[in-house]
């Protein structure tokens, strides 16, 4: 049987789910649409909005994007940083041949393919911008198939779902929007994270959260996994380093690349 914590945990998720697709709402469509009192609702959107994912007016609320949400996606066009740049090139270099690969929908990710040794590898993604990545021929790139979520291009819900959990990857490279030794690895969009969840449990090798400074210490609006669930994170020597000594006591290996 479900907590209260988990019932109200559920709700707040079901409730920006639904927030993200029609981007307003009012008190009283949402309190027919989960069953529950508008004062229940009231309280809910208080603590959304102090998260920053909503914004309320009277009798309702409008979707708004949460802060330090990483919009610089990967194009044909693309600028990313040289942190960016330097832990991509080292996430590259950790893939062996033979190697079937999960990369998430972060831009960090993403930026991997720009980086792969001429090397048979297999790499399955949930981003459909890596379709404007080159890549070595060698590489064969298996989208997952799903939904495609926003401006970002990301594949999510069940179709991809599906597809992971018909792969054992031996290893996978993680972005995230926060990471921190509090809250774990978290995400912005709540549409990832259950695609996030099954990458990680679909990988038998390592799991490598991808993610420069700012990110680390940072704790988003919606758990992905654990540090229990991951081996590495490679980050930049910008970040924090009493965050990195109290990630690295959760058993993480951290590695710093300089930029």
């Amino acid at each position: 049987m479900k907590s209260s914590r988990e019932i109200i945990d559920l709700r707040h998720k079901n409730i920006l789910q639904l927030l993200q697709k029609k981007q307003t709402a009012s008190v009283a469509e949402l309190s027919n649409r989960f069953n529950v009192t508008t004062a229940t609702i009231r309280r809910d959107l208080e603590i959304l909005e102090k998260l920053g994912s909503i914004k309320r007016y009277f009798g309702g609320v409008q979707y708004i994007l949460p802060p330090n949400v990483d919009v610089h996606y990967r194009t044909e066009k693309g600028n990313p940083t040289p942190a960016k740049i330097a832990i991509a090139k080292k996430a590259a270099s950790m893939i062996c041949p033979a190697d079937t690969v999960f990369l998430n929908s972060s831009s960090t990710a993403l930026l991997i393919l720009d980086y792969l040794s001429d090397i048979h590898a297999s790499i399955i993604t949930n981003n459909a911008r890596a379709l404007y990545c080159e890549y070595p021929e060698s590489v064969d790139l298996l989208l997952t198939g799903g939904e495609v979520y926003g401006n970002k291009q990301s594949l999510v819900g069940e179709f991809a779902i599906s597809s992971i959990k018909k792969v054992t990857a031996g290893i996978c490279f993680m972005g995230a929007s926060g990471v921190s030794s509090v809250g774990g690895v978290t995400s912005s969009i709540v549409q990832e994270v259950n695609v996030n969840q099954s990458m990680i449990s679909q990988c038998s090798g390592p799991k490598i959260v991808v993610a420069d400074s700012s990110k680390i210490g940072v704790r988003q609006s919606f758990f992905s996994y654990g540090l229990e669930q991951v081996t590495h994170l490679i980050t930049d020597s910008a970040a924090d380093k009493r965050e990195l000594e109290l990630i690295s006591n959760c058993g993480v290996e951290i590695i710093v690349v300089d930029v």
